[in-house]
């Protein structure tokens, strides 16, 4: 975001001279409608054997259910919907309103939000439908959708790298590259029995982690394309927008650590996650003002978080003392991330991290994970998985990136005017 730029008028009007070069063509959305409609269609019972069962036994229990109290497992469902219900108020609201503290991107990073959930949650439920014992899941389960908005999030999360660098169409090719990559490290770290004894109930590693070394390396070797235009910019609006954004995402953060952990851990992972965030962001508050002499939104907008993404690993496991002392370990190293660390990254890789997620959830997701090791019976398995796990991110993430330079470039960087109507009349 430090590179020399034209005058944003004159880039501006030569980019937007140009668009057409570089808008979606209509071959590129008849092949996502395509894609789209084929997911549809591999939910129907005729297309997809294993919902042929599912769709028999909800009918059976439907058939056999009375008036009567409903059992346990109806009851653990509908407090997991409630849970759920949060989880999808993060994704589109929280992620939504904290992407938008670009000043001139806020329509882009707002329908950016709905396209990556709305591909990531039907795909992730397509891919795991499929499969044998120990990968597939059963469709309409509570427990798998929590699961797809998990990935919907993690999505988001790898998004904020490249954001405002990327064409709509782009962020959902982004979206159906990643959903593959991030069930395949799901699988391998925590379903194949490869790394039994890996902690990590919130998703420190398996999510928070993985996401931002994916998205480092989308961006990664990509600043020269972008070095003519214009700086990222915010402005008082757009940085409430923001500030709204990681309220409602800190408030609904214990619903997300607590949504898979048994009835029983319920209440301790989300005061733990509580006290995480709360450590996180009194850090935060101390060491903004200690470095940069003022407090800087930026910071207390997404540093405030990293408590609730550090916790993840032992959320039901630890105390809220330790998970405190998680939370200001956190965010203590994510406001230095943000004010010190963020420009060495980008000379090293190459590439401009615009929301800063190695900050937020790449160095605390890390930290989180070794945090487990002290109640790991397995500490080498901990530390091989987190390394697994960035080193699977990464390569995807390049891959990713790769395919996604072969569609072009965004006509106009960090703003909606090429893509969307900005001007309405009265």
């Amino acid at each position: 975001m430090s590179q020399a730029a034209k005058s944003e008028p004159q880039y501006e009007a030569q980019q937007l001279a140009s668009k057409q070069a570089s808008a979606p063509s209509k071959a590129l959305l008849a092949f996502f409608l395509f894609i789209i409609i084929a997911i549809a269609v591999a939910f129907l019972p005729s297309f997809n054997e294993n919902l042929v069962q599912e769709a028999v036994d909800i009918n059976a229990a439907g058939a056999n259910a009375s008036d009567s109290p409903s059992e346990y497992g109806t009851i653990l469902d509908t407090l997991q919907y409630g849970r759920s219900i949060h989880i999808l108020a993060m994704l589109l609201v929280g992620f939504g309103f904290l992407m938008a503290f670009i000043r001139k991107h806020g329509y882009s990073s707002i329908t950016a939000t709905f396209l990556a959930v709305s591909v990531a949650i039907p795909s992730y439920m397509l891919i795991k439908s499929f499969g044998g014992e120990g990968f597939a899941m059963p469709t309409v389960d509570i427990k798998t959708f929590l699961f797809a908005e998990f990935a919907a999030a993690s999505l988001l999360i790898a998004m904020g790298a490249p954001l405002g660098r990327l064409r709509m169409d782009q962020y959902l090719l982004m979206g159906l590259l990643f959903i593959p990559a991030y069930i395949f490290n799901e699988w391998l770290i925590l379903e194949s029995g490869y790394f039994k004894g890996f902690f990590d109930t919130g998703g420190s590693v398996v999510i928070h982690a993985f996401v931002a070394y994916f998205g480092i390396g989308v961006i990664a070797n990509t600043i020269h394309k972008f070095e003519n235009d214009p700086i990222c910019e915010n402005d008082s609006t757009s940085n409430q927008f923001c500030l709204l954004g990681s309220m409602i995402l800190w408030l609904f953060w214990p619903s997300f650590t607590s949504a898979i952990v048994t009835p029983d851990k319920v209440v301790l992972t989300a005061i733990n996650t509580v006290f995480a965030l709360c450590g996180s962001t009194l850090a935060t508050y101390i060491f903004s003002t200690i470095i940069r002499g003022k407090v800087e939104i930026e910071d207390i907008a997404n540093a405030a978080l990293a408590g609730g993404v550090a916790i993840g690993s032992l959320c039901d496991m630890t105390t809220p003392g330790y998970a405190m002392l998680i939370g200001i370990g956190a965010g203590t190293l994510s406001t230095v991330g943000y004010s010190i660390l963020s420009v060495k990254l980008e000379k090293v890789i190459k590439g401009t991290d615009t929301c800063g997620i190695n900050n937020l959830h790449g160095m605390p997701g890390i930290l989180g994970g070794l945090t487990a090791i002290f109640v790991a019976g397995t500490p080498g398995i901990q530390i091989i998985g987190i390394i697994t796990t960035v080193a699977i991110a990464f390569v995807a993430g390049r891959v990713t990136g790769f395919v996604i330079s072969l569609f072009g470039k965004k006509a106009v960087a960090y703003s909606d005017k090429d893509e969307f109507v900005t001007e309405h009349s009265a």
